[in-house]
């Protein structure tokens, strides 16, 4: 059993620190957020994430986890200390580190005897460096200790698997020691581990995450493409899955990536790059077509309704992505917001996230259900993949509706069985036009041997 102490109670943190338990060890977990911190002493967690709830109750009761707003009592028995805090982008894509930094400091003044410091939190390459020495200027007295990156790989909706069952561990350190102290802790995973020094483990996960977010906007432009040529983006992405050198994963074109982690990261590792003369030409064209593609299931929205103004639009779903309340960098914010401008009346409807969106979009109409959110509408759009969405009485939905006009921002639905429906549909790249037919009366491209 390891003594750890967990900085941070968010989506990274409470994961980390529950599983962390679930493996055997002490865990403490320490937010600033008091209120935070006596919710998930009744057992009331701020995030949704499927299966954490009970794990989470589960070492509470076993008395593995703990949680409190004392750093004192936090690090009193640590051998390891993880910081889980929130990098939030700054005003020029910038990461903003001042989390970190009080972290940091209260870490200082607060440790007693020698522990290991592993930042998890997603920081500019050379953060670690930076971490030691305020670590450093803070103490009261000289304690040694050692830093370590070890960035999170976890996604909402199914971290606690994630964790559990990573596809690697990745640890950085000028003190190999102590990165192969932090190794044995994540041993029981049973997964690869790669020890790197600071700068490349930091480096590894901006990489991964401009990476998978470069095949996000790789395929929201082919869809485009598709769109404009009467191809299906669907049958595209399954034939290029097939390929193991491309694999199929990241390959769904629709209104683009969103979230905590993806927006920021792309625009911090850019910014990174500007700020060393590099010109990160491929990383500002991933920015650009993710802006670019909620914009554009607008523009088809407006024609197909015939101008927004006074209609009544249904967002289905509010989260970036199902199986989270997660509403940070999410599509259907800022589609609310532009069709709000355009004069439209907006309701949405999510089975987890209203509570927090209602916060963030006073002026949105919160519907009960899916069906009540279709009554009345002149039209929908489907902004978030719940497995509830793909499961609807579509025909219930179509004649409750005042125009049964829907776009299909996830593909979620098959065009031709929408159209036999009786709705006018579009979706992302499919190749159909708003009758639900294919787009055949196009021209075939020119083949560049005939030009």
């Amino acid at each position: 059993m390891k003594e750890i102490a967990v900085i941070g109670v968010g989506y990274v943190g409470l994961v980390t620190g529950a599983c962390f338990a679930d493996l055997g060890n002490r865990v403490v977990a320490l937010d600033i957020d008091a209120e935070r911190v006596a919710g998930l002493r009744r057992g009331q967690l701020p995030i949704y994430e499927p299966g954490l709830e009970e794990v989470v109750r589960r070492n509470v009761v076993a008395g593995r986890l703990i949680f409190t707003t004392d750093y004192a009592e936090a690090l009193r028995q640590a051998e390891f200390v993880f910081i889980a805090v929130g990098t939030p982008a700054g005003v020029d894509g910038e990461a903003d580190l001042q989390h970190v930094r009080s972290v940091a400091e209260s870490i200082a003044r607060a440790m007693t005897q020698p522990i290991v410091i592993v930042n998890k939190s997603t920081v500019p390459v050379g953060t670690g460096d930076w971490l030691a020495d305020i670590v450093r200027s803070h103490q009261p007295k000289p304690i040694p200790f050692s830093v370590v990156s070890c960035p999170e790989f976890l996604r909402e909706g199914s971290a606690i698997a994630d964790f559990m069952t990573p596809f690697r561990t990745v640890l950085g350190s000028l003190d190999r020691e102590a990165a192969a102290r932090v190794a044995q802790v994540h041993l029981p995973l049973r997964a690869p581990i790669l020890i790197t020094d600071l700068r490349t483990a930091e480096m590894i996960k901006y990489a991964s995450n401009a990476f998978l977010a470069t095949k996000i906007s790789f395929i929201n432009e082919i869809a485009n493409i598709c769109e404009a040529l009467g191809a299906d983006i669907k049958e595209v992405a399954s034939g290029m899955g097939y390929d193991p050198r491309i694999g199929s994963a990241f390959l769904d074109a629709g209104l683009g990536y969103g979230g905590s982690c993806f927006p920021k990261d792309v625009a911090a590792l850019a910014y990174m790059a500007g700020e060393k003369g590099r010109h990160p030409q491929l990383l500002q064209a991933v920015i650009e077509i993710n802006n670019d593609r909620r914009r554009q299931l607008i523009d088809r929205l407006r024609e197909m309704v015939g101008g927004l103004a006074g209609k009544t639009v249904g967002l289905m779903g509010l989260s970036f992505k199902p199986n989270t309340d997660d509403l940070r960098e999410a599509p259907a914010l800022e589609i609310a917001g532009r069709l709000m401008d355009e004069g439209a009346r907006v309701r949405a409807y999510d089975p987890v996230a209203m509570p927090r969106a209602a916060e963030l979009l006073p002026q949105v109409e919160m519907a009960a259900t899916a069906y009540d959110l279709a009554e009345g509408a002149d039209a929908l759009m489907v902004c978030t993949e719940w497995n509830e969405f793909k499961q609807l009485d579509l025909a219930k939905v179509r004649d409750s509706m005042r125009q049964p006009i829907l776009v299909d921002g996830r593909n979620i639905y098959d065009p031709v069985e929408m159209v036999r429906l009786g709705f006018h549909y579009q979706g992302v790249g499919r190749g159909f036009g708003p009758d639900g037919k294919p787009i055949a009366h196009l021209a075939p491209a020119t083949p560049r041997a005939a030009l």
